[in-house]
């Protein structure tokens, strides 16, 4: 298990643990980390006055600072690069260990853009925003049925163990009014995603721009997986003209296309909430793609989308 740095509230649930009398493997345990991690922590922090949490805080963030200045300003020019090109503090951490062997914890990241904060930087605004609400999905009720869909209960189920390139998921993200809808589609094993504006959320539109989207990727197409809403009435039809199957996840449930519904939350971060997508155009939507394509993901060891994407592509090829 990796060392992974405690944060200010693990170290006043360590103090209240020792007043507790819990050995620091109880306390590991309690925190979900390795009790080499608690052992370190008290023996780097621990004061003269026994262990207290702020103190430690405060000692473990003046190392991490003179640590922090002894990267090179190569470095951290880099890592503004890449902070502008919105990677996460995190991706960025990873990717320079994975590709470069240098170590930037991404906690040193954020430090170094809330500092260009304070500083009247613009950095920040390049960090990801969470989302505060869940999206509700009982509307779905009021769509009525979909002729002869085809249960996710039917689909193979190789599908859920992303073992192979070519299974998709898909989904509309409604813009202001539900004027305009983008069409977006996520291949569940690389992450690689595909964008798309339709004028109307129609049956028709829908299914026009699904097809276009993966017509260039039809050999690498298997499944395709949406939820219940009327747009993908013509599933019949796509599924046709792309030689696919088409399958549908079970109402309520959003985490059965749970790749796609992240995807969606990364897309708000360039177009959020109640924007109105009738200045958006389709080439605009094609450098957020490549945005989303071309940074590194933790789930794919810090690979890009695209890079998992198109190398499994060449791989299967030769």
């Amino acid at each position: 298990m990796s060392y992974t740095q405690l944060t200010r509230e693990q170290r006043y649930q360590i103090y209240a643990l020792l007043k507790m009398a819990h050995n620091q493997t109880e306390i590991a345990h309690c925190l979900g980390v390795h009790k080499a991690t608690i052992s370190r922590e008290l023996h780097r922090n621990q004061g003269q006055r026994g262990y207290r949490p702020r103190q430690a805080h405060q000692k473990a963030l003046s190392r991490r600072d003179h640590a922090c200045s002894r990267i090179m300003p190569e470095t951290w020019l880099e890592i503004t690069a890449k902070i502008r090109e919105d990677w996460s503090p995190e991706q960025i951490s990873g990717w320079l260990k994975k590709h470069h062997s240098i170590q930037v914890s991404h906690e040193w990241i954020y430090q170094y853009t809330l500092a260009d904060k304070r500083a009247g930087g613009d950095l920040h605004r390049h960090l990801r925003c969470q989302k505060k609400r869940r999206k509700r999905y009982g509307s779905y009720e009021r769509r009525g049925n979909l002729p002869n869909r085809v249960s996710i209960d039917q689909r193979p189920a190789i599908v859920d163990q992303r073992q192979r390139i070519g299974d998709w998921e898909i989904d509309t993200i409604v813009g202001k009014g539900h004027c305009q809808a983008i069409v977006t589609l996520t291949e569940r094993k690389s992450r690689f995603t595909l964008l798309r504006k339709v004028e109307r959320r129609t049956a028709d539109l829908v299914g026009n721009a699904v097809i276009d989207l993966l017509q260039p990727h039809s050999e690498r197409l298997h499944t395709i997986t949406a939820d219940n809403g009327k747009e993908f009435a013509e599933h019949e039809r796509i599924a046709q003209k792309l030689a696919t199957e088409f399958f549908f996840a079970h109402p309520f449930s959003a985490w059965e296309r749970g790749t796609n519904e992240n995807t969606n939350g990364l897309v708000r971060q360039y177009i959020p909430k109640k924007s109105a997508f009738v200045t958006i155009t389709n080439d605009e939507l094609l450098q957020i793609t490549n945005r989303l394509n071309n940074r590194p993901r933790k789930c794919l060891n810090y690979l890009t989308p695209f890079e998992v994407f198109f190398e499994q592509l060449v791989a299967l090829d030769s």
